[in-house]
């Protein structure tokens, strides 16, 4: 017996509509017809009084439709027990700093909710490391900045991060209009030397004086430090930085250009594990979820501290330490 047919019988019974029927199991009037002809042809009886209006069911139709509810029912929860058996097991995910620093923990509180016997393994690494992971099967699934080029690779788009340039109020740097020239004057610390957010730093300082020193750090926490000390000024996702931006450590500069915001994208083997996808998928409904963070208006005020999708290319991970900067010019 096909438990399609029965599960339309029950929402036949339901909706007493041929039309709404169809609608809900996104098929054609005639499918519906054909499915309850089957079973009346099965059992050898009439399951409903049909008019132009509506089918309502006969008396051997509504003994029916108690064990046909029960059939549906069972049928509903022997798969989802054998989807959660399926999902048992390891799943290895990669993810950049900055994604850390933001949703990944709601992400973590989801796959703890949905997949109960799933064990997680974190690495927290660079865009370019975590690729080469999950091209070597080192992992399941990353979260980083780009897309694993390939045909045995899938790649989802999550949300975009939103970067601003921040620095310490100390250095007395907002409030005013300023260019990238005048950035010059200050140490750059930046993320990992081969991430998105750095080479975007490294052309946006291409016409301009080279700064006193472009600072590579490893660490997202060193980074936002480092800053939030005065040491030199960053281009950072308020995402990440939601707590210093409240606390006055930190706050908005208002930079002419804008820094480009940066996509983060899912990528896992398309032949891979089954689960590794429904992640990806949570993965951008959580991204998504993440309220934005404002880039016009005034920089530097707290209106603009509210969490916003993580800029992909906010990966603040670098295999280098950070490497030692001059003292600021006078600018």
């Amino acid at each position: 017996m096909n438990i399609r047919f029965l599960e339309t019988f029950v929402w036949l019974a339901k909706l007493e509509n041929f039309r709404l029927t169809a609608e809900k199991l996104h098929t054609t009037q005639a499918a519906v017809s054909s499915r309850i002809a089957s079973l009346e042809d099965a059992f050898d009886v009439r399951l409903f009084d049909r008019n132009a209006r509506s089918a309502t069911l006969t008396p051997a139709g509504r003994r029916m439709l108690a064990y046909a509810e029960r059939i549906v029912r069972l049928d509903s929860e022997m798969r989802r027990d054998i989807d959660a058996a399926s999902d048992a097991g390891l799943i290895r995910i990669g993810v950049i700093e900055s994604i850390v620093h933001s949703w990944f923990p709601a992400l973590m509180a989801q796959l703890r909710e949905r997949y109960p016997r799933l064990d997680v393994e974190i690495t927290s690494d660079t865009t370019r490391h975590l690729m080469r992971l999950l091209s070597t099967d080192g992992v399941d699934l990353i979260l980083q900045t780009d897309s694993v080029p390939g045909p045995d690779f899938t790649n989802l788009p999550l949300a975009e991060f939103a970067v601003r340039w921040v620095a310490s109020p100390r250095l007395g740097l907002a409030g005013e209009r300023l260019g990238v020239a005048q950035l010059a004057g200050f140490p750059i610390v930046s993320f990992s030397r081969h991430s998105g957010p750095h080479a975007t730093v490294e052309r946006m300082f291409a016409a301009v004086e080279r700064p006193a020193s472009i600072n590579c750090i490893t660490s997202v926490a060193a980074m936002i430090r480092l800053v939030a000390d005065g040491f030199g000024v960053a281009a950072l996702p308020p995402a990440i930085i939601r707590r210093e931006l409240q606390e006055g450590a930190l706050e908005l500069l208002d930079v002419e250009p804008d820094f480009p915001a940066l996509p983060l994208v899912a990528s896992y083997r398309t032949q891979g594990l089954p689960v590794a996808a429904r992640i990806a998928e949570l993965a951008s409904e959580v991204a998504r979820a993440m309220p934005s963070v404002a880039t016009d208006g005034a920089a530097g005020t707290q209106a603009h501290t509210q969490a916003a999708p993580l800029p992909a290319s906010a990966e603040r991970t670098s295999k280098r330490g950070a490497r030692t900067a001059r003292a600021p010019r006078k600018s």
